[in-house]
């Protein structure tokens, strides 16, 4: 997983392990971060696949910050598999 942070104009590309991000949601109380997504485009290549997703996302209740997912999908035999998931975070000019 890979993150893209953009904060007044300085780019920070961070990696996160999918261990860490299991972590950090197994620990959360129920409901304390909601990540609100619309699908926006679903482009197949099969056997990749790329699907776009804007987000918001609210922490406790409040904004944090918003952004859009890059998931790119393989398909296996036995069905579609993430194989790379990028986003990008802004806390400003969401859409």
């Amino acid at each position: 997983m890979q993150t893209i942070q953009d904060n007044k104009g300085s780019i920070k590309v961070s990696n996160e392990s999918i261990a860490d991000f299991i972590a950090f949601v197994g620990k959360e109380a129920v409901g304390a971060a909601d990540e609100q997504i619309m699908f926006e485009a679903i482009r197949i290549h099969s056997p990749p696949a790329t699907v776009c997703t804007p987000y918001k996302f609210y922490y406790k209740g409040k904004f944090s910050h918003c952004g859009v997912n890059f998931f790119q999908l393989i398909r296996l035999n036995s069905g579609r598999k993430i194989q790379y998931i990028n986003d990008t975070r802004r806390t400003k000019d969401c859409l």
